[in-house]
């Protein structure tokens, strides 16, 4: 009766309708796979990945926002996909943790180094510049060499503590500082020689 009245044509598209709508109601959010990606993201920021792995580290977060992001727009098969990457992604930047942290350590014992020979050449460009009176303010590169030297020792000591990262971003800067201090003093030295003559 009802194939007579609308045919099989109307019946069929009606049938996929209808199994069309039982299959999207019953997609359901990824929230197993997202459960994880949040705990290997807490494990990788725990175990400190964001301080020794940060691209990697940051990569998994960006991921996980997207696959939450995905879920408030009922997108939950790109959903899943961007929640499996971010537990990839957060494995992997676990594994890059120690490798990372033992270069960073010994980038850091190397600057060690490279600081203190630059403290001593800093050190003797201001004798030299005494030497040569050159219009300088010893007291104030005096007082910016021992700083540097305070900040080298707390450095050393969190080297020691294991604070890698925080030791190794400290000794760049100092690095950096007694570049700028020494450039600029050897700046001073080249404009009293060029008075001298």
């Amino acid at each position: 009766m009802l194939t007579r009245r609308y045919g099989y044509g109307f019946i069929l598209r009606v049938s996929i309708l209808a199994f069309s709508l039982v299959i999207i109601g019953c997609a359901k959010p990824p929230t197993m796979e997202i459960e994880k990606a949040e705990k290997a993201v807490a494990e990788a920021k725990q175990k400190e990945a964001d301080l020794y792995a940060q691209d990697i580290f940051s990569k998994s977060e960006e991921a996980l926002k997207k696959a939450k992001d995905f879920v408030g727009n009922n997108k939950y098969k790109e959903a899943k996909a961007s929640a499996e990457e971010s537990l990839g992604l957060a494995q992997q930047s676990i594994t890059m943790i120690e490798p990372n942290k033992a270069k960073m350590k010994a980038d850091a014992e190397q600057i060690v180094l490279d600081v203190q020979n630059s403290l001593n050449e800093l050190k003797a460009t201001v004798v030299k510049a005494t030497r040569k009176k050159a219009k300088i303010n010893r007291e104030e590169i005096e007082g910016a060499i021992g700083k540097f030297e305070i900040d080298m020792f707390s450095a050393k000591e969190q080297l020691q503590a294991g604070k890698i990262r925080q030791a190794y971003d400290q000794l760049v800067s100092g690095q950096q500082q007694v570049k700028s201090q020494k450039d600029s003093l050897d700046a001073s030295l080249g404009i009293a020689t060029a008075e001298k003559k």
